[in-house]
């Protein structure tokens, strides 16, 4: 009877055994989904701007900005070391591979601050650092990502900052390779050499010079910000098949089936092509037409007016000032207070939501959407 007793509390014990390592199995299944998960998430950049140390730091300084590593790509030689790649043999560049989370930074907004941080006119090298393996150079992962860095470099070029023509190179990426430990958060490892390093070499000599006018740490002053209409091979890339047709062949589309006719959201629209503002949500109003219709533009400034005679009849064409770009049209029928009705296209705007205008660019707008809340 004594045996069976222990026979049986054996059983029950390795039962219960069995059920607490299934359990802390299916915890640790858990965990690893969830942190695979955060890493499907994040978003890669790779961009070359000479010392890897400086631009490593530069970038881990900016929000939604998870993880900096140095590194070397663009070369021929397996596994290169750093004394390889320093004395020009390898082909490679130092490069740094940014792991973003694209909820808080847009690919776009790390395009600015590569821009800013380095010197895209120089195709020897970087400051102090000379040859090859210091140019500089955006490596993109997939078309957008090429299409974002030459519409940004094609930008940068015609606003006129700098006397010597833009040289960054962009180059589809290939394979990044992982520079030795001693080089990783070298700033925070060896702060004194780091900080001497970085003063000699006149790269933040440069940038104040080049960016005091329109640089606050990593971000432009809104009222600065550039917008201008790239070349039609961008838009060609950039846009799809209708949105390029509406805003570059005056085109129409299909009423009630386009994407912002019933869009409820808070958020301003802004050019799909210039990205320049044009109408907010608050000034939105359903006319029935199936159409985006506003009240008024957001800034009448980025609004030009042109009388349209096609389709034998006379209309009010309403383009973007800075993207020319065709927008709708607009008529007298609206609601009060303006009477005025701003019928737009969906395909030539972008809509911006009030929770990302901040990290978008447009942070002076979220003003309105505050006092909006406040009455």
């Amino acid at each position: 009877m004594i045996n069976l007793k222990k026979i049986l509390l054996l059983s029950i014990l390795i039962v219960l055994m069995e059920f607490g390592c299934q359990n802390a199995t299916n915890h640790e299944n858990k965990a690893r989904d969830t942190m695979s998960k955060q890493r499907i998430e994040l978003e890669t950049a790779t961009f070359a701007g000479g010392c890897f140390w400086c631009i490593e730091s530069d970038f881990e300084k900016v929000d939604g900005v998870v993880e900096v590593i140095s590194g070397y790509t663009g070369g021929h030689k397996e596994n290169p070391t750093y004394e390889s790649v320093s004395s020009g043999e390898s082909g490679h560049v130092e490069a740094v591979q940014v792991h973003y989370d694209p909820s808080k930074v847009t690919y776009k907004a790390i395009l600015d601050i590569f821009w800013r941080h380095i010197d895209p006119t120089d195709p020897g090298g970087q400051f102090a650092d000379r040859g090859s393996q210091y140019r500089t150079a955006i490596f993109y992962h997939n078309k957008e990502q090429k299409v974002l860095a030459e519409q940004s470099k094609e930008e940068l070029n015609t606003m006129g900052k700098f006397e010597k023509p833009v040289v960054t190179e962009i180059v589809q990426f290939s394979k990044f390779h992982r520079a030795e430990e001693y080089h990783q958060d070298y700033s925070k490892k060896n702060p004194i050499k780091y900080k001497y390093y970085r003063f000699n070499s006149g790269r933040d000599k440069f940038l104040t010079k080049a960016w005091q006018d329109t640089m606050e740490g990593t971000k432009m002053h809104t009222k600065n910000k550039k917008y201008r209409k790239p070349s039609d091979e961008v838009l060609r890339q950039k846009l799809t098949p209708t949105q390029y047709k509406i805003t570059q062949e005056d085109g129409t589309e299909a009423p009630f089936n386009n994407e912002y006719w019933d869009d409820k959201r808070a958020g301003i629209y802004v050019d799909i092509v210039s990205g320049e503002p044009l109408f907010s949500s608050l000034d939105k109003f359903d006319s029935g037409t199936g159409w985006p219709s506003f009240t008024k533009p957001l800034k009448p400034d980025n609004s030009v007016e042109k009388e349209d005679r096609s389709l034998f009849t006379t209309r009010t064409e309403v383009r973007s000032k800075h993207g020319d770009s065709h927008l709708g049209h607009v008529f007298t029928d609206g609601p009060m207070p303006t009477g005025l009705r701003y019928c737009i296209n969906s395909a030539a705007l972008k809509f911006i939501p009030k929770e990302d205008l901040e990290k978008e660019g447009y942070g002076e707008y979220l003003k309105l959407f505050e006092e909006k809340k406040i009455k």
